[in-house]
């Protein structure tokens, strides 16, 4: 729980929409209480990984909501780290107890927002005439507007703010970094084991999970469409398009619904001068057992792939056989990364790189993907049944987390995380040779 040293605000509605359409700001006279809701959602496939989460929340489509996390509603103009939660763009909230943000604030005098999105189809489907693709991404983008608007009245500084996500959280990152409505929203990003290597989709692939989810709609719910039917029928309807995108992809990683390629990508005239910080875990996909890393994607984000150089790999050795992680992550997470590292600096960008081998006692999933996170957020009892963690005690996490707190709290107040020390390890990504 948030201790006594910090205040947090909410939940608060920062927009609303109606389904398969774009959000829209609150209005300024609009004085609802928040419904508190989060988006639609089935359980999620890192359940056995991170344990289900123990808070409950009300299920719903009235689920743009936040918290604010400061150490004083105030004039103090403190720098501020907006999250955006992973959950392959289907399951997650940043309402959940796992991401409280009370030690994070207090040890590092920063404001935290913590942000739903819409997932899954309300928030990714591409229909012909129902929905256009990247609601979630455009739900990301008003929250960002709203803390520019508002953040001020809870003692942060709108002109210092850093975005920091996990997995899809982190790829929503990198694709707002290259939308030309986010520019000046934020000034720094962390993006902890963004697996770049299946960022985004075509919108024609895009389209045919669309057309899919819809002849399974019409099953589960006759006679209604897309817009009418129960949330209860779009997740059944959502969870038989898995089933079918699992089967044409082989892919266990790769979400049914989630961003779509954008053609207005400004990434390289927007990072300049940015400070930027990406990193991974070393056992990531030891989260994903099966999944070989041999996605054959295409694109620009799948090209960053292929053209990348062999990335730092885990002391697990470098095959990714039989159950061995690390192959599975250089080629997913590392080599994607170091070569988005090297492109934003490039493009003029200050940009470092971490790397987490801490592999907790008594778990068997190593340096896991998520494993970084009770590190960052959350509390003894938000995490106390995480099989991740395996036996290892509170007070070790709680240690380990300081330090990692203490380095993303400086990277948000001044662009460099500081000295750190193993299990995590950081570098600068040095700017190219004239």
């Amino acid at each position: 729980m948030t201790g006594p040293a910090v205040v947090r605000s909410g939940p608060i509605r920062y927009a609303e929409a109606e389904r398969f359409a774009r959000p829209r700001p609150v209005r300024g006279q609009d004085t609802r209480p928040s419904s508190g809701e989060i988006c639609p959602q089935l359980p999620s496939r890192l359940d056995a990984v991170m344990g289900p989460p123990l808070d409950r929340h009300p299920q719903g489509e009235d689920c743009l909501n936040l918290t604010v996390t400061t150490p004083a509603r105030d004039t103090a103009a403190r720098p501020v780290l907006v999250w955006f939660h992973g959950g392959g763009f289907s399951s997650g909230a940043g309402l959940l107890d796992w991401y409280d943000a009370g030690a994070l604030a207090a040890e590092g005098d920063v404001v935290v927002v913590a942000v739903n999105y819409r997932l899954g189809a309300l928030g990714y489907l591409c229909l012909d005439g129902v929905a256009e693709g990247n609601l979630g991404l455009y739900d990301q983008l008003e929250a960002l507007r709203w803390v520019n608007t508002h953040i001020a009245g809870y003692g942060g500084d709108p002109a210092d703010v850093t975005v920091f996500g996990q997995s899809a959280g982190a790829l929503s990152i990198r694709l707002l970094m290259g939308l030309p409505e986010a520019r000046g929203l934020f000034h720094r990003a962390i993006l902890q084991s963004a697996p770049l290597a299946i960022a985004t989709r075509s919108r024609a692939d895009a389209a045919v999970l669309g057309r899919i989810f819809a002849e399974r709609l019409a099953v589960h719910a006759p006679g209604d469409d897309s817009r009418t039917a129960a949330p209860e029928a779009l997740l059944a309807a959502q969870r038989d398009t898995a089933l079918a995108h699992r089967e044409r992809s082989g892919s266990i990683l790769e979400p049914p619904f989630g961003p779509v390629a954008t053609a207005d990508d400004a990434l390289d005239a927007q990072v300049r001068g940015m400070d930027v910080m990406y990193g991974w875990n070393a056992d990531d996909m030891s989260a994903f057992p099966g999944e070989t890393g041999e996605t054959g994607e295409t694109g620009e984000m799948g090209e960053m792939g292929k053209e990348s150089e062999t990335g730092e790999v885990s002391k697990r050795g470098e095959t990714g056989e039989n159950g061995d992680p690390a192959g599975p992550t250089r080629r997913i997470y590392a080599e994607p990364l170091d070569a988005l590292g090297r492109r934003l600096v490039r493009a003029g960008a200050r940009v470092h790189a971490y790397r987490l081998d801490w592999r907790p006692a008594g778990s068997d999933f190593g340096a896991t993907h998520c494993v970084e996170l009770p590190l960052l957020l959350g509390s003894r009892a938000a995490w106390r049944r995480s099989p991740m963690l395996g036996h290892t005690p509170w007070d070790e996490v709680d240690g380990l987390g300081r330090a990692m707190r203490a380095a993303w709290t400086g990277f948000a107040r001044t662009g460099r995380p500081g000295t750190v020390a193993p299990p995590l390890t950081c570098r600068e990504i040095p700017s190219p040779r004239p």
